[in-house]
């Protein structure tokens, strides 16, 4: 059974699965499609088209599925979908989709803290920190298991790779490549994400072998014969055939 405060207002259309508390001063648009065990704390406002599984907890003044800031949206059907299990805090804002996407996504087991702002047709995998106040231009996409520290300034079309941790007041424009430390100013590689990566089980072979696919890239002037070098000298394995397919794949390319 549902527990819904009598202050909420939910749109007769709304669908809403089981064991969810909604608290005062919500409100849930037509159009939506809410899981079982959420929790909405006061003044959550869930917008036309937003799908949200189930475990989820919204705090005070998040708006989920927002109209996208795009002069280029003509209000065509789209939507925001939101996985399980995710911690979304106070006035985070999520818009839903263009029709360039269709569709924003978030994954699973994120922790997105106050005042985040996630664009249009971003895609959030999970596992994924994402700190204070940061933002992401439109269809921005982040792998798995990023920690994206407070107030950073993400470019639209970015390209954001897993295992990352990006220094807190970052701005980029260009793509980060999987398992680094990104900072300073301007925004560039600062070595290997090592605590992170032995937080998440790799073994120090594998850690050095990613390494060591940093400092081919790096040395060569030009990125492709940095890639030549690790397709040589280092096994084929998943974790470099990632940052392989994450570089020769950046549209934007990728900080230096």
């Amino acid at each position: 059974m549902n527990q819904i405060s009598p202050l909420a207002y939910i749109h007769p259309e709304a669908k809403l699965g089981d064991n969810n508390i909604i608290g005062p001063f919500c409100y849930i648009d037509k159009n939506t499609v809410i899981g079982d065990n959420n929790v909405f704390q006061n003044s959550v406002t869930i917008n036309y088209g937003a799908r949200i599984g189930n475990g989820n907890e919204i705090f005070p003044g998040a708006s989920i599925s927002t109209k996208p800031q795009d002069l280029k949206f003509k209000g065509e059907d789209t939507t925001c979908e939101i996985g399980d299990n995710n911690s979304i805090r106070e006035c985070a804002t999520i818009s839903r989709g263009t029709a360039s996407k269709g569709t924003t996504k978030v994954g699973s087991n994120n922790l997105l803290m106050e005042n985040v702002h996630i664009a249009h047709d971003c895609i959030v995998g999970s596992g994924c920190i994402i700190g204070n106040s940061t933002k992401f231009g439109g269809e921005v996409t982040v792998d798995d298991n990023a920690i994206i520290s407070a107030e950073v300034l993400c470019h639209q079309f970015c390209h954001i790779g897993g295992y990352v941790m990006i220094q807190g007041g970052c701005r980029f424009s260009q793509d980060i490549p999987p398992y680094i430390i990104a900072g300073k100013e301007p925004t560039k590689y600062c070595g290997l994400n090592i605590v992170g990566l032995r937080r998440r089980g790799f073994s120090n072979e594998l850690i050095n072998n990613i390494h060591e696919a940093y400092r081919l890239l790096y040395s060569k002037g030009v990125l492709k014969e940095g890639i030549e070098e690790i397709r040589k000298y280092l096994p084929d394995n998943d974790e470099i055939n990632y940052i392989i397919n994450f570089v020769e794949n950046s549209e934007r390319g990728i900080i230096r």
